[in-house]
């Protein structure tokens, strides 16, 4: 079974009730659809803001292998790479959750980066 969190942005959770990315999470939709025929468990579901080396360590002690960060953090918040980046310290990271990886058209596509760090086998 593959252990997934969802890190959104801390700015859009304040008036989002995060329902694009659960609901992608639970239909096996968009970023997720990658993962068809594979049982998933959610493990994390939190904002990016804050003390995020924190929320990461606590994330990799639940042994998650994959972080998705929301699509409104590719498109809202300009610490995207940097977020992505940490993540990819230990996770595999898809850098968005739902709708396309090409954010619309905008020109920003979606980073898919893998972990720097071997998970550790328990």
């Amino acid at each position: 079974m593959k252990k997934i969190a969802i890190l959104v942005n801390e700015d859009t959770m304040q008036r989002c009730s995060c329902g694009g990315c659960l609901g992608a999470f639970m239909g096996k939709r968009d970023s997720f659809a990658r993962y068809e025929g594979e049982e998933l468990e959610l493990v994390g579901f939190t904002h990016s803001g804050g003390d995020l080396a924190k929320k990461l360590a606590t994330l990799r002690k639940k042994g998650v292998d994959i972080v998705h960060i929301s699509t409104c953090t590719k498109s809202k918040n300009p610490e995207y790479e940097a977020i992505a980046d940490a993540c990819a310290e230990y996770f595999d990271v898809v850098g968005y959750t739902h709708g396309s990886p090409d954010g619309k058209g905008t020109g920003k596509m979606a980073l898919m980066l893998t972990a720097r760090q071997p998970k550790e086998v328990e």
